[in-house]
């Protein structure tokens, strides 16, 4: 009995002495949870203190660093036992996610709940809630939460974007005074330019998932396609005077979000509103925030089969403390209190539920192996441009998405371009996508030429389907294809041995045909352009070919041939020697219609007037796509421009006409080039030497206007007549400008408003839209007649410069590949 007792005794005691060594929120920072915003370095440090102290029950991975060198980390948390056996678990899911395994037992299998907090980064109360919910579920202070771990492993990522939270965190922190100020009007309310929202870049993360652009995101996934959650909740705030918003989501809901996805959405906003009443808390729910857009936090997970939800508490800039509309004071202790509420609630329901989450979730990857999700079983996508459609892979692979290639059948499916039924041959280098996949859902989203909306109050573009946004010939059939080979057969036969050639040839049309370009002028090659199409040796060359002359070189550069040689090969591009300039068909390489290209020296413009999001689409893509460094100037110098230093200046989308002066237009005419991005062109509107002129609506004579048929009810819904939440257009390219390299005759583009120009009377009228160029998306009955025809963009010279009008967003979330070759174009070629 003594050692019966005495046992007991010190099974307690130790339990107690692990128990204190896990210390709560507050004694480990040295002050109260929401009275201060705590910087990321001392929320890794906790959760590196928490896994250290309970290592039986948590195990913390660090995953990856952000841009600025932050670590990016979860902490899995779970009962003693189920720690124990984790790499079990985590390899049991992927079984049951690959929907070919009968083995699992499932009464034996915890359920999986993965927590992502603060994505965007001044959204920071997530970040601190992280810290509490680590603590009470590894404390083991918490009963029911015991009770729940028995059957259920959460997931916490404290914060996926850490260098936006710190920026957001270290501006109000070095602004906050002794007291904070509820003032709304104060400036600890008013971040500076760019805010801490998105991530070093200046991207939105919570718009990145499927894309994968993003540093943060391709870590985050793929460590997230190695657990594969039943569960994922995405925690968010909104304006600090909006109440709480959960589950169920808004329409439009994609048709492929599964009845049980749907329903389960309902069970855990019950269960949180029922935590909710009992405080009489505010809250809201199937309003503003939908499942469509697959690259949220909420529906990526969704289309790779998990419950996935977005919870927002509202507090964006409100500080530690804020006076909301209502007169209410909201605090930054009252938003933790919201979303622990909602997270523990969420635990509490995964576990209540675990063996019917468990048998959905392998019902639906067992499903996705023998139906197809929607009409479609095959998607077979042309090699029309080689690079993008090994892009096209890359982001496919990222995705866990199996694709192969060739194959010699012949089949008949949905046409993107002509958007009809069409007769097609399957050829070797043909991405085939076979639907019947663990991915079928995902897959069928992004490849789906059509996505259907039901409500056009959605919160985010309506149309992304993948050829079009690569810019391939592609093919959606209901037929089942099979490509037959692993990998691409390319042919990179190249003439590189000739002692002394007239010239070397590179091909045009891609990111990394513009790296050659760059790495040949930095060694201070010179390189022309053919604006015409050739044919040298029985070869046909496009327009756009690079060409390299040796004579010409020889005269300032040392080892041209090396030069260029190790630059093709570093490069992993083909290259061919030729040895006279006397071609077979068109212009022989003396003749004017081979320009010498200018070496770029580019500035973009930043600061308060011009969106955060635009300017680091065309920063990244600068840096990362290019591997180019790119000036970076303020608004306020954009009229004190040096030719000599800067010969290329990119206004992203923002507000300037109160900018544009005589020093811009000077340096214009003595040879500048200026991009203008989508609003950058309102700036120029009405001034001086600029002859883009925006086209209007068209109003008949003496028409009348209709009455609104808008009902109170729906005053907070966007006016479908007018809408235009993000579809596909098919512009067409003046096939003979240098814009259209690599492009061809038509190009893709991403429209997002309804505004478009006058073609030019003098000038390029380079991109063009009419009456047949809506390709996919929700566009209103107004917006669809205004956008008919007109100019989206255009060139015209000014002086020795040019100005160069790109309405719409080529670079869009820096995943619309398209739209990069013809931004290339814009910067690189001559025209």
């Amino acid at each position: 009995m003594k050692k019966s007792l005495t046992f007991c005794l010190f099974f307690i005691s130790s339990i107690l002495f692990v128990h204190a060594q896990v210390k709560s929120p507050d004694q480990f920072l040295g002050y109260e949870l929401g009275s201060h915003f705590t910087p990321h370095f001392k929320v890794a440090e906790y959760f590196r203190q928490t896994a250290s102290a309970s290592t039986k029950n948590i195990k913390l991975i660090e995953y990856g660093k952000t841009n600025e060198g932050r670590p990016l980390m979860v902490a899995i948390v779970s009962s003693a036992e189920n720690i124990a056996k984790l790499e079990q678990i985590r390899t049991n899911n992927l079984a049951l996610a690959a929907g070919t395994s009968n083995t699992v037992d499932l009464a034996s299998q915890p359920t999986i709940l993965w927590l992502s907090y603060n994505v965007h980064g001044n959204e920071a109360n997530s970040t601190e809630t992280s810290m509490k919910m680590l603590y009470t579920l590894a404390s083991g202070t918490n009963q029911q939460a015991n009770e729940w771990l028995k059957n259920t492993v959460v997931v916490i990522d404290p914060c996926l974007n850490p260098d936006g939270r710190d920026r957001y965190v270290n501006f109000f922190n070095s602004v906050v005074g002794k007291t904070p100020n509820s003032d709304p009007s104060s400036r600890e309310h008013i971040e500076p330019w760019p805010g801490g929202r998105p991530n070093h870049y200046y991207f939105d993360l919570n718009r990145d998932w499927a894309w994968q652009t993003q540093v943060e995101s391709q870590q985050r996934l793929a460590i997230y396609n190695q657990w594969m959650p039943q569960v994922h909740v995405d925690f968010h705030e909104q304006s600090y005077n909006e109440p709480y918003y959960f589950a169920p989501a808004a329409e439009p809901v994609h048709q492929d979000i599964t009845p049980w996805q749907k329903s389960f959405q309902v069970v855990v906003g019950k269960n949180n509103a029922k935590y909710f009443d009992a405080e009489g808390w505010g809250y809201f729910t199937k309003e503003r925030f939908d499942l469509l857009y697959p690259s949220y936090g909420d529906t990526y997970p969704l289309y790779n089969g998990s419950i996935g939800m977005t919870y927002e508490q509202g507090g964006i800039r409100a500080g530690l403390s804020v006076v909301t509309n209502d007169g209410d004071t909201l605090t930054l202790k009252d938003r933790i209190a919201h979303h622990f509420t909602t997270g523990m609630s969420t635990v509490e329901v995964t576990s209540l539920n675990h063996n019917k989450l468990l048998d959905e979730y392998k019902k639906y990857f067992q499903q996705e192996l023998t139906t197809s999700p929607g009409v479609y079983k095959s998607y077979v996508i042309k090699p029309t441009n080689l690079s993008r459609l090994k892009k096209l892979a890359e982001l496919l692979t990222k995705n866990k998405i199996e694709f192969a290639y060739g194959g010699d059948k012949t089949g008949r499916g949905y046409d993107y371009d002509t958007q009809k039924e069409d007769n097609f041959t399957v050829g070797r280098n043909d991405l085939i996508v076979n639907i019947f996949q663990s991915k079928a859902v995902l897959a069928n989203v992004l490849l789906e030429p059509q996505t259907f909306v039901t409500d056009s109050n959605t919160y985010d573009i309506t149309a992304w389907a993948l050829p079009y946004v690569y810019g391939l010939k592609a093919y959606a059939s209901k037929e089942s294809f099979k490509g037959k080979y692993a990998t691409i057969e390319e042919n990179k036969t190249a003439s590189n041995n000739i002692d002394k050639p007239l010239a070397w040839l590179f091909g045009w049309g891609s990111s990394e045909d513009a790296q050659v370009l760059i790495a040949l002028q930095k060694e201070n090659i010179k390189v022309r352009q053919a604006d015409q199409p050739f044919s040298v040796n029985g070869k046909d060359y496009p327009a756009g070919t690079l060409i390299v002359l040796r004579v010409e070189n020889e005269k300032q550069v040392k080892e041209v041939k090396s030069k260029v040689v190790s630059i093709a090969t570093a490069l992993d591009k083909p290259i061919q020697a030729v040895t006279s300039g006397f071609v077979e068909k068109g212009k022989d390489f003396g003749s004017n219609v081979y320009p010498l290209l200018v070496q770029p020296k580019i500035a973009i413009v930043s600061g308060s007037e011009v969106s955060s999001l635009a300017f680091g689409e065309v920063w990244f893509y600068l840096e990362h796509d290019l591997n180019l460094t790119p000036s970076i100037i303020n608004t306020r110098d954009i009229n004190n421009l040096d030719l000599s230093k800067i010969n290329t200046l990119i206004l992203p989308d923002g507000s300037y006409s109160a900018l544009i002066g005589d020093g811009l237009t000077a340096w214009l005419n003595k040879g500048g080039k200026l991009i203008l991005m989508e609003d950058a062109i309102e700036g120029v509107l009405e001034k001086k030497g600029f002859d883009i002129k925006k086209k209007e609506g068209v109003v008949k004579k003496d028409e009348k206007p209709e009455p609104s048929k808008l009902l109170f009810k729906d005053k907070d819904k966007d006016d479908y007549e007018t809408t235009i939440p993000g579809a596909i257009y098919r512009i067409n390219l003046d096939a003979t400008h240098p814009f259209s390299y690599g492009l061809g005759k038509s190009y893709y583009s991403l429209k997002t408003d309804r505004k478009i120009y006058e073609p030019f009377v003098k000038g390029w009228n380079v991109g063009l839209v009419n009456d047949k160029s809506l390709m996919a998306g929700v566009v209103g009955k107004k917006a669809r007649e205004e956008l008919k025809t007109g100019l989206l963009i255009g060139v015209q010279d000014f002086g020795r410069g040019q100005v160069v009008y790109l309405a719409n967003d080529p670079l869009f979330r820096n995943f619309w590949e398209g739209g990069k070759t013809l931004f290339g174009n814009a910067i690189f070629c001559s025209y």
